[in-house]
């Protein structure tokens, strides 16, 4: 039985399965979300297994952040609002830095916040019917904590690309893209997973994690001084007009008026 209230976890032969629970929100990001995730990758680091598997129930990967949190947010101080922005960067730098393979089986669209936690990890196994993007622009927000991530796997030109653009692309784009590994079959996304975990239990475990390790240390001293410029403009920005008209409109199901476009310069 897992103690966890929004994720589920298991352990065979030498795999650890977590799987983000909240189908009926489309496994969309809360704050207990992300430190129940966070929880169980640690757990994971310390455990015997040796690959873990990361996917989600129901027929989406990862909504983004949550609405029922994005409606608070105009509320929320500014302390609170980087609490929040350190919390994502500590679940995504955990998954960047973990020391042992990570498989995403994406069984679904994997948007924002979503499209991290598929990308992120070592190797991403997705359904053709999947879909990728970054859409915070689209709210008056911007993906400030994903950008160092995504501009190592695509280039500064490609980043700029998909966060100015909020574009939503689909799975074979991804995969042109290098962000997919492989397209699956839905029914075989997840025997497809546990193949490669298998694979992956006979290489070495002191060198796989030597691996990662020399690649986490590489990255160490620039991501340290990104992350931290991203959680402060991630935290600035939910404090800005444009930010607050573009959650009125959304959960308004209206096209925004954005403020700065009327701002005098």
């Amino acid at each position: 039985m897992s103690r966890f209230n929004y994720i589920l976890t298991k352990s065979e032969n030498g795999v650890k399965t977590i799987t983000l629970n909240r189908p009926d929100k489309r496994n969309a990001l809360s704050p207990m979300l992300i430190e129940e995730l966070t929880q169980a990758l640690h757990e994971a680091e310390n455990c015997d297994c040796g690959v873990v598997v990361l996917t989600g129930a129901g027929p989406s990967f990862c909504s983004g952040l949550d609405m029922d949190h994005l409606m608070t947010m105009n509320a929320r101080t500014p302390q609170e609002h980087r609490l929040d922005s350190e919390n994502m960067a500590h679940v995504l730098r955990t998954l960047y830095d973990f020391p042992k393979p990570i498989i995403a089986a994406v069984n679904g669209p994997a948007i924002a916040g979503g499209m991290a936690l598929a990308t992120i990890p070592d190797f991403t196994l997705a359904v053709p019917e999947a879909k990728f993007g970054y859409t915070e622009v689209r709210v008056g927000y911007i993906p400030a904590i994903v950008a160092s991530f995504l501009v190592r796997q695509v280039g500064e030109l490609r980043t700029r690309e998909l966060l100015l653009s909020g574009k939503v692309m689909k799975a074979q784009e991804a995969l042109q893209l290098g962000l997919v590994t492989q397209l699956i079959d839905h029914a075989d996304l997840m025997p497809s997973a546990y193949a490669l975990a298998q694979t992956l239990l006979l290489n070495s475990p002191q060198a796989m994690r030597a691996v990662k390790c020399l690649l986490a240390k590489h990255a160490k001293r620039r991501l340290d001084e990104e992350l931290e410029d991203a959680i402060e403009a991630n935290a600035q920005q939910r404090s800005t007009a444009d930010f607050k008209e573009g959650v009125k409109a959304f959960l308004e199901h209206r096209r925004a008026d954005w403020p700065s476009m009327h701002a005098k310069v």
